[in-house]
């Protein structure tokens, strides 16, 4: 048996599906094979641009990723950085300081907004949050307020200002001292605050990815950020999943020309090549760091070839205009969903909304929401489902689509929301509409 999983493994260049299937099962988690057999049982080998290849040779398009292929995945221009980092100086002895970390960090520092000019590079967006309560602690904000149906990570501090329930519930107690306002609700923030005047550090999402792409009315983060400024309390925005364009803007702030004290950066931050993310502060805010640089550190924070993924990520999105790219084609991705949804799923689909290349289908129904997730994947287009809202299909392609790749999803959404419409009668006109 360890003969023929040492076959395997130093492998051949088509992996048996089955047999991968039952090393998650023995090895990793059977709950995650189970999930992959409800749409499948694929096994994915290779990725390009848009599209993933899987064991057998299918291609799927990637409108899903958790709003990590802004990029596409292996684009030309971040691979070239990492293969060059990779052959010359890939982790640092965390002794000297590193050229490729001082190019990244300059360089993110360069597309944020004007004041925040310190970053502390991390390896996960939870890790970034976890810094971002510890900067908040170091300058006297201990008392944390987050909004309602925000998602912020899963380690325990990030769990804690996460809001909800049934992920929390199992790792109680979590961090002390935490408070949950309606998200868009402005005058409840300002009465969490007037509680806690200068002690309260405040996060927020400018659009609610994991609570299916929930937008906030207009002004709504240029009113928290005169609202936390008012109270004394340090505004932490997480721009983990929204930034770098993924909204059609560089940072979903920078419509309303809002500058946090915080900026939490990731998901598309290495490219799609290698997995980092970013606490971008105020010199003011990161100033405890600065006197002591030992009080919040990572052994492979800022590892060079991260640092290179990086350089790669942010010269790819402006070099090649990807922002105003996915500012154009969400609206031509929006645009077509909806016509469709209104003709296929009339009174199966509640809304579609999203800003630039984040995108949220609600239906009326959780099981349609799967049932189209499912029939998606059956006509080679994968998506996501949302941990906070279980009515809602997310997509969040890369802005590097080409307009075909655009017909091609438009045409097998087409496709898939016939099949959902013929599978459930019960919600065919005027029936069971919800509204």
């Amino acid at each position: 048996m360890a003969g023929d999983e040492n076959s395997r493994t130093a492998g051949s260049p088509v992996p048996d599906g089955a047999w991968v299937a039952a090393a998650y099962r023995r090895t990793m988690s059977s709950g995650r094979a189970l999930l992959a057999e409800m749409v499948g049982g694929q096994v994915e080998v290779e990725s390009s641009g848009a599209w993933i290849t899987t064991s057998d040779g299918h291609r799927y398009l990637n409108a899903g990723g958790y709003g990590v292929f802004i990029t596409g995945a292996r684009h030309p221009g971040v691979v070239r950085e990492v293969e060059r980092q990779l052959h010359r100086h890939p982790v640092g002895s965390r002794v000297f300081l590193d050229p490729v970390a001082a190019r990244a960090a300059a360089l993110l520092a360069s597309v944020t907004p004007p004041a925040l000019d310190r970053v502390h590079f991390c390896g996960s967006g939870a890790e970034a949050v976890e810094t971002a309560i510890k900067l908040a602690r170091l300058n006297g904000r201990r008392h944390l307020v987050a909004m309602t149906g925000g998602y912020h990570g899963k380690t325990l501090g990030a769990l804690s200002i996460t809001e909800r329930e049934t992920l929390r519930a199992p790792f109680r107690p979590l961090l002390p001292d935490v408070t949950h306002v309606p998200y868009g609700d402005v005058p409840a923030l300002s009465a969490a605050l007037a509680r806690r005047p200068g002690e309260a550090c405040v996060i927020v999402e400018p659009v609610q990815g994991e609570a299916g792409v929930v937008i906030p009315p207009p002004g709504y983060l240029g009113a928290v950020r005169r609202t936390c400024s008012h109270h004394g309390a340090l505004l932490v925005v997480d721009e983990i999943q929204t930034g770098l364009g993924r909204l059609g803007t560089w940072w979903g702030v920078d419509p309303e020309g809002v500058c946090p004290d915080i900026l939490l950066t990731g998901k598309s931050l290495g490219g799609a090549v290698i997995p980092v993310s970013a606490a971008v502060a105020t010199h003011e805010v990161y100033a405890p760091l600065d006197r002591d640089p030992f009080l919040h550190t990572s052994t492979f924070s800022a590892a060079p070839i991260t640092m290179a993924a990086v350089c790669g990520s942010i010269t790819t999105i402006r070099d090649e205009g990807l922002v105003a790219r996915a500012a154009h084609l969400g609206a031509l991705v929006t645009a077509g969903l909806t016509g469709i949804a209104r003709e296929r799923l009339a009174h199966h689909a509640h809304e579609v909304r999203g800003a630039g290349l984040l995108i949220g289908v609600e239906f009326t129904d959780p099981a349609l929401a799967a049932d189209l997730f499912i029939a998606l994947v059956g006509n080679d287009v994968v998506t996501n489902l949302c941990l906070g809202s279980d009515s809602v299909v997310r997509l969040s392609p890369p802005a590097t689509m080409s307009e075909q790749d655009v017909d091609f999803l438009l045409e097998r959404f087409d496709k898939a929301s016939r099949q959902v419409a013929a599978h459930h009668p019960s919600y065919q006109e005027g029936s069971h509409a919800k509204r």
